[in-house]
Formats: C-alpha cells, sequence, structure tokens
C-alpha cells in the first residue's frame, strides 16, 4: 500500500511539473507580445456599429477626442491609446500608486461583426519598458507585485471588453403603446 500511494505521489508530481505555468495576461505566441484579441458577433451593418462604437467610446473615456487617433467610418476602424493606472497595497492596505501602463486599441468593424484588438503595453517610465518585463520570473528586479500588476491589467480588460460588448448590442426597439 506504501508503494502505491508513493507511486501515485511521484506521477502526480510528474504531471504537476509537465503543466506549464499560464500567464496572468493572454500572450500572442508568435511575438511572444501581451495581446488582448476578440471577435464578437453582433446584428448590425458596419455603419451602425461604427456609431454604437463611437457611443461607447465617448462614454467610457473621459476625454475621447484626445484618446482616439483614428475615426474611420469608410474603413470602419477605430483606433486609440489611453493609460491605465496600477497599484500596490501597503501592509496596512492603503492603495498607493505604483504608475500607469500605455495601451493602443484597435477596433475594426464589419457587417454583423467587430474585434478589437489591444497591444503595445507600454510601462510608464522614462524609457516606456514593456510591460512584458512583468511575465519574467527570472529578471534579477523580478517582485511579486508584477502578478499583481499582470492581474490588474487583466482586469481592466475584462472590464473593457465587457462594457464594448454592452454598448455594441442593439438598442432595443420600445412598442408604442396604441389603446
Amino acid at each position: 500500500m506504501k508503494v502505491f500511494i508513493s507511486l501515485i505521489i511521484v506521477f502526480a508530481g510528474f504531471q504537476l511539473m509537465a503543466q506549464e505555468e499560464q500567464p496572468i495576461v493572454p500572450v500572442d505566441p508568435e511575438t511572444g507580445l501581451i495581446k488582448f484579441r476578440e471577435v464578437v458577433d453582433e446584428k448590425g451593418t458596419q455603419n451602425e456599429l461604427f456609431n454604437r462604437c463611437i457611443y461607447w467610446v465617448n462614454d467610457f473615456y473621459a476625454n475621447p477626442t484626445r484618446v482616439t487617433t483614428i475615426r474611420d467610418y469608410n474603413s470602419g476602424r477605430i483606433e486609440g491609446k489611453h493609460n491605465i493606472s496600477i497599484y500596490t497595497y501597503t501592509n496596512d492596505s492603503a492603495k498607493k500608486q505604483a504608475g500607469t501602463v500605455d495601451y493602443v486599441f484597435n477596433i475594426e468593424l464589419k457587417h454583423d461583426k467587430y474585434r478589437y484588438t489591444i497591444t503595445d503595453l507600454k510601462i510608464h517610465t522614462k524609457t516606456r519598458t514593456p510591460a512584458e518585463k512583468w511575465l519574467n520570473k527570472n529578471d534579477p528586479d523580478y517582485s511579486p507585485h508584477w502578478d499583481e500588476y499582470l492581474q490588474q491589467i487583466a482586469d481592466f480588460f475584462a472590464e473593457w471588453s465587457s462594457s464594448l460588448k454592452t454598448k455594441m448590442k442593439p438598442e432595443v426597439k420600445k412598442t408604442k403603446d396604441d389603446w
């Protein structure tokens, strides 16, 4: 019985070592860079989807005209640059800003679908260090806070995409109450 239990523990250990740790944020396998991307099926013409997306941009960002760099109605493309704040928590649970991360978003719209892509995440420093630095646990400067920062990025873009998907849904047509 002891041999059987020992074998189970050994094989379970091999199984755990064989599994790669999944990154907190999506990483493009070709480039090794952080990339959030999704194609969403949504009813509407390209122009209808474009208008809904502009409404979302205007609602989501405090200063949408400064955020967007391209608003091309004819090609159905909206591109922008923005940043998010990253926080750390002190021992007494106080929230302290640890910096900002710049990002680029691109939304492409077609008939009955759209695709968003979020790339070029840079830690806002003098050198604009790529956020992929936080993925390297072998880095001599590694800090356990890096995983927290990556989780904050993942959480922000989950909220970002959820907000976009909600706003991109067609408006429910109200029926006239003709009595």
